[in-house]
């Protein structure tokens, strides 16, 4: 098996239908994109709507509030529109690959994913020898566009329908396999949602009034309706299609049966506190995690005869759970680290020098509550180990006696393969380690894990109508079949070689090397578009307004 060379990450995407078309979308959708930027800060984009069915796109690198001011957001007309925000991965740069992607043909689609197909190589087969479709760009979201839409053409009609729709999705979801939430939208027609018959990737529908009718919203977590002043907030089923139009909104399950199995490392990291995924409250499932691993910690302390003096989090996700762990042990609950705000996350950050700097930019130990003492670290998971073990000798060179530390996951033992960029499994702190060993790896004097079961139980006790959670980061096990172990080969390969091209990058960038395309270094040979194309970059035949006077 081949595997293209594409992006994995996870992302966040937003889709806005306003029903007055004379109010422009985008100052709301921007606002959305800010509120999920945790879910992804290498890159963003929008795309509007606006009279006659025309699109107006503005997408670049950077974080929302850099790309959106408000000359940008002025030339985003329209009162329906798609926005993305991009996780930094190993790979490419080039603002080409940020989303929301384009096709003109059929109807004009625009199309923002979140999420990783599995069987891209067989897909770009097809797309090439059957649909006679050119894929542009290493992004598997262009490839899931492109099956949208040669399913779409397949009608033949001048004007589609939601049936038309619907069954273009439910042919989708039977050509591919993976993990993917989509927001699309149809050129003067609405906008639509669909999520993986395994639901592994989130998203929801809102609805806000306005004076006597609605505006609707699709977001990947629901702390964005309830900022934009949306109720009425309900996750997208696995495999259902939501489309909604001016006239109404059409739901259906396109897709057959499959095992609802939602991502538990979204509750363990990458989701809001403040949002509810799949009816289960993030913040809620975090203190159930707290408490589930203070019993084991307190079982653990035991048995090796340790006591500790003072719990602290590693900020800022394992905060909750460390505050309810410190109450239920009983133990004093301290802020040791001083956080810098303007530090991107390190666990996905190419290079491991790379991110022991980032690591020591990004905290501050105070010696005054690590002095003398004996400390328990809560962290919400360890994925390298290359952060715990800077922040571990942090502590021990502000005098703490002993580091233990407690993470709220399970070891990650492998590899993920439905959005999160850890491919590799020999780059895992975990892999191939006894619990010992990994606490010798990273310097720690004790290292506990919560259990899987106590991790299952302390999500699922919110929603026990969900049957299980995708853990295949812990067991290996992948809940949509066809990973073979000479695919987690092949992707551990091309992780190697994305690390070293983006190395080289950053070491060209940084001695102001190459030509520069909209502002930006341009690092790879662009390939031809198959439509029409307004710069060297822009994939697309969009014209993007980024950093136009």
């Amino acid at each position: 098996m081949s595997i293209v060379k594409k992006k994995s990450e996870v992302c966040g995407i937003l889709g806005l239908l306003l029903h007055d078309p004379s109010v422009d979308a985008a100052p709301d959708i921007c606002e959305g994109l800010s509120l999920l930027q945790h879910r992804g800060q290498d890159a963003c984009g929008i795309v509007t709507c606006g009279p006659k069915g025309r699109f107006f796109q503005c997408k670049a690198n950077g974080m929302v509030r850099d790309v959106f001011d408000e000359k940008a957001i002025s030339k985003l007309i329209g009162g329906m529109g798609v926005g993305h925000v991009r996780y930094p991965t190993a790979g490419s740069s080039n603002h080409a690959e940020a989303q929301p992607f384009y096709v003109n043909s059929p109807y004009g689609i625009v199309f923002a994913h979140n999420g990783n197909l599995i069987d891209g190589p067989s897909l770009l087969q097809y797309m090439d020898a059957t649909a006679h479709r050119h894929i542009n760009t290493s992004s598997d979201s262009e490839l899931l566009l492109n099956l949208f839409a040669n399913n779409l053409q397949q009608t033949g009609k001048f004007r589609i329908n939601e049936d038309d729709i619907f069954n273009a999705i439910g042919g989708l979801m039977k050509q591919c396999t993976g993990a993917y939430a989509c927001v699309a939208m149809l050129a003067g027609f609405g906008i639509i949602a669909f999520r993986d018959p395994n639901g592994i990737r989130p998203v929801g529908v809102a609805s806000r009034r306005s004076n006597s009718e609605k505006d609707y919203l699709f977001a990947s977590e629901s702390i964005v309706a309830d900022a934009l002043g949306f109720s009425e907030w309900e996750d997208v089923k696995p495999g259902e299609a939501v489309i909604i139009t001016r006239s109404g909104v059409s739901r259906k399950r396109v897709a057959e049966h499959a095992t609802f199995a939602p991502d538990i490392f979204e509750f363990v990291y990458f989701a809001r506190p403040d949002s509810v995924l799949d009816g289960i409250s993030v913040y809620r499932s975090r203190m159930a995690m707290g408490d589930a691993l203070a019993v084991e910690v307190d079982k653990v302390l035991k048995e090796r005869g340790i006591t500790v003096d003072v719990v602290i989090p590693v900020p800022d996700t394992s905060r909750v759970a460390a505050l309810n762990l410190a109450q239920k042990l009983n133990l004093p609950y301290r802020e040791g680290f001083v956080k810098n705000r303007y530090v991107g996350r390190t666990f996905i950050m190419p290079g491991q020098q790379m991110r022991r700097k980032n690591v020591r930019r990004k905290l501050n130990a105070m010696a005054l509550e690590f002095s003398g003492k004996n400390v328990l670290l809560v962290d919400d998971s360890i994925v390298r180990g290359t952060t715990s073990k800077e922040i571990i000798q942090m502590a021990k060179d502000v005098g703490a006696k002993k580091v233990i530390v407690a993470s709220c996951a399970p070891p990650i033992r492998y590899s993920n393969v439905y959005g999160i960029d850890m491919p590799s499994r020999t780059e895992l702190v975990a892999s191939g380690r006894t619990t010992q060993e990994i606490a010798e790896a990273i310097g720690a004097d004790l290292v506990v894990f919560q259990t899987l079961p106590d991790l299952i139980a302390s999500v699922r006790q919110f929603n026990p109508s969900i049957p299980t959670f995708d853990c295949s980061v812990f067991t290996g096990e992948y809940i949509t079949g066809g990973v073979s172990e000479e695919y987690l080969q092949q992707l551990e390969l091309l992780r190697a070689d994305n690390v070293k091209n983006k190395l080289v990058t950053n070491s060209r960038e940084g001695k102001g090397e190459g030509s520069m395309i909209n502002g930006f270094h341009d690092r790879e040979t662009m390939v031809a578009s198959s439509g029409p194309i307004n710069r060297a970059d822009d994939t697309v035949g969009l014209h993007n307004t980024w950093n136009v006077s």
